[in-house]
């Protein structure tokens, strides 16, 4: 009996935490220590980006969790998106994309580390020179073939090209502008898919799906803030659901559909990869309420675990954890006013739990009690 309510309640405690940058500097312990051991290779054998992603993630972590070039972190940032490009440049980081697209690797290799190396550049740690060479040739590929380049062969995703735009835009803000005829131009060209973005463009346009909108709402903001505050309430709209009062992110609109590689298995339609990105787009958007419960049901069902490390379902997948730690790393826009189609509560599960721990306690007890002797019986 007592071993089921330590659990229960420990559950049900974390649906009310929301983590902090201590608990963000745990996570990174054990991501650190996770790459050195070599996780980012295993991880390769999940799925295609795993190696991709283990390095990048930690990386963008490290860098987007300090926001002044000041902060005694920003070297210790500096240094691990040092070793991030480094592992990305290498045969093993370049070797599943293709050097004959445009540009060279595709969309998505060269959009991520665009990104990467723009954020090397908010905290000082690069040469403007060393970043627009990679972003002139996104640039003029985008110019030259856009809006949608490809990632693989035959194949683009519209998130990719929005991270790669986000890059753009990005440097611009920091420096004298350089691609603001290509943002328009792209911003103008896309505006027309409607209120969400195609999750799929080539080989054939794909309806919007939740991994993909939840990347692309993490990034509009940087590209065009009016475009953004158009297009995330629809995205709440259309893919944010509740299940048991709770927040996720539905895969497919309506909450039906199959999983796949890119949003992972399906519980009753939720995406576990979209709702983890789906907490790095509301931080985005200052959409504190979906954000902090999002943080809660997380922590609630990640069931992390260690004291001088932090990790989420026993570590036993550290590219899951370097979403998640990304996803809590990502700054936060100043609170926002969100029209709010949803109701978040965690009444049905407390309540669920509750019963959960009556029915033994129940049980126990009837046990315990003697039986009631009558006259009759004497």
């Amino acid at each position: 009996m007592w071993l089921l309510v330590g659990p229960v309640l420990v559950f049900n405690l974390r649906l009310h935490r929301v983590p902090g940058d201590p608990d963000l500097s745990r996570q990174l312990v054990f991501l650190r220590g996770a790459l050195d051991r070599g996780e980012a290779q295993a991880m390769q054998r999940l799925f295609p980006e795993g190696y991709f992603f283990s390095h990048l993630l930690v990386a963008l972590t490290e860098l987007e969790r300090v926001q002044d070039p000041a902060d005694p972190r920003a070297t210790l940032a500096l240094s691990a998106a040092a070793r991030a490009h480094q592992a990305l440049t290498s045969p093993q980081g370049t070797g599943i994309f293709s050097p004959e697209l445009t540009p060279p690797y595709g969309i998505f290799y060269q959009g991520w580390l665009a990104w990467l190396e723009v954020e090397q550049l908010r905290l000082g740690g690069t040469s403007s020179a060393a970043v627009d060479r990679r972003l002139d040739a996104i640039a003029f590929a985008f110019s030259d073939q856009g809006p949608f380049l490809e990632a693989y062969p035959g194949q683009s995703w519209p998130c990719d090209n929005v991270v790669a735009l986000a890059a753009l835009s990005a440097r611009d803000r920091l420096l004298p502008p350089r691609y603001a005829e290509v943002r328009r131009a792209w911003i103008e060209a896309l505006r027309a898919e409607g209120e969400l973005l195609p999750h799929q463009a080539r080989p054939a346009a794909s309806p919007p799906r939740g991994s993909s909108q939840s990347l692309i709402q993490r990034f509009l903001p940087v590209i065009d803030s009016e475009w953004a505050a158009q297009a995330y309430p629809a995205f709440r709209r259309r893919l944010v659901t509740t299940r048991l009062g709770l927040p996720g992110v539905v895969e497919h609109e309506g909450g039906g559909g199959l999983g796949d590689v890119d949003s992972g298995p399906l519980l009753l339609g939720v995406s576990m990869s979209a709702t983890v990105v789906g907490l790095a787009a509301a931080r985005a958007h200052g959409d504190r309420p979906l954000a902090q419960a999002l943080a809660g049901t997380m922590e609630a069902f990640g069931w992390p675990i260690g004291f001088s490390e932090k990790r989420y379902a026993l570590g036993l997948v550290p590219v899951g954890d370097a979403f998640v730690a990304w996803a809590y790393g990502t700054p936060e826009a100043p609170p926002q006013e969100v029209q709010d189609n949803l109701h978040f509560t965690t009444a049905p599960i407390h309540g669920l739990s509750t019963l959960l721990l009556l029915i033994p306690l129940a049980w126990s007890w009837r046990r315990r009690t003697p039986p009631q002797v009558t006259p009759a019986q004497l």
